[in-house]
């Protein structure tokens, strides 16, 4: 996985572009190109982490950006499904903000990426600059794990963030969505969320937080005196296994196929099976066992 870069200097680069309606520049160690596009053919990402835009913090961006203009160009690649427009990867804000004050184009870098990166790359912008709720950070976190196959070292290494702290977000998706709405709107801070997470009554200890202003160590010594979460409880199962259990596996395993068998697994539940034959003989018994031909 490689770290994509835009490079320094991209807050002069619209002084820099002058009047030019395209220029190239070099990003991440390739050349991407740079172009004032039309609001109109810009399209946002569906995929796009961030969910809620406060009107205050855009407004105060819009009158920015209608003194100053635009100082830093959006992310935007080729739209897959729409013909014609572009797809935001990373500056949601800035088009939205800069619609709200009637601009007609907006500077770009256009650059091919895979869905997989584009979810990326604009993950890593929202979480560097704090611009996620504790919602919106945790189903990304669980999107890439579910839609792009990346595993829990992949995101540690991604974000810079340790697992625990991860783990720990990832169960707010589990979350009754009463409870998750409390995060959104502010009423019910990430920390409180995070230690309710693991509760199975976390939508009434949610209520008695708001209502009853209890402090983070309060409502630990809530949860502790209330049942587990099975949602909980299958979480931690997933990601731990004993060498018995393991080893048993590969017994069923090997007896089913006939040909050793390994189980490696890793945290989080993913893992591989990888089976081994001495000769092409044994490699085609081997498939005709997996696939009944």
């Amino acid at each position: 996985m490689t770290k994509f870069g835009l490079g320094r200097g991209l807050a002069d680069l619209k002084a820099e572009m002058g009047t030019a309606s395209e220029i190239s520049v070099l990003a991440g160690g390739e050349r991407v190109v740079v172009r004032n596009i039309p609001i109109t053919q810009i399209v946002p990402n569906l995929g796009q982490p961030r969910k809620t835009f406060a009107p205050e913090e855009l407004q105060d961006l819009a009158n920015s950006i209608a003194e100053k203009g635009v100082l830093q160009p959006i992310l935007v690649r080729a739209s897959p499904t729409d013909s014609g427009k572009y797809e935001i990867i990373a500056g949601e804000r800035r088009w939205r903000a800069s619609q709200m004050v009637g601009a007609t184009d907006i500077p770009a870098l256009v650059k091919g990426v895979s869905d997989e990166n584009a979810m990326e790359i604009a993950l890593i912008e929202n979480v560097q600059r704090e611009n996620l709720n504790a919602i919106e950070e945790a189903l990304a976190y669980r999107n890439l794990m579910k839609s792009c196959g990346y595993e829990m070292a992949d995101i540690v290494k991604l974000i810079g963030k340790s697992e625990s702290y991860i783990r720990n977000m990832m169960r707010l998706c589990e979350l009754p969505e009463s409870v998750q709405e409390m995060v959104k709107t502010g009423k019910l801070s990430s920390s409180h969320a995070r230690t309710i997470a693991v509760a199975e009554n976390a939508e009434e200890l949610a209520r008695q937080i708001v209502t009853g202003g209890l402090s983070v160590a309060d409502t630990a010594k809530a949860v502790k005196e209330s049942a587990r979460s099975k949602k909980s409880r299958a979480f931690n199962n997933n990601a731990a296994m004993s060498g018995d259990q393991t080893r048993e596996y590969e017994r069923r395993l090997e007896s089913v196929l006939g040909v050793p068998a390994q189980l490696r697994l890793k945290k989080g539940g993913a893992g591989e099976i990888v089976l081994r034959f001495n000769n092409k003989f044994q490699m085609e018994q081997l498939i005709q066992r997996i696939t009944n031909n």
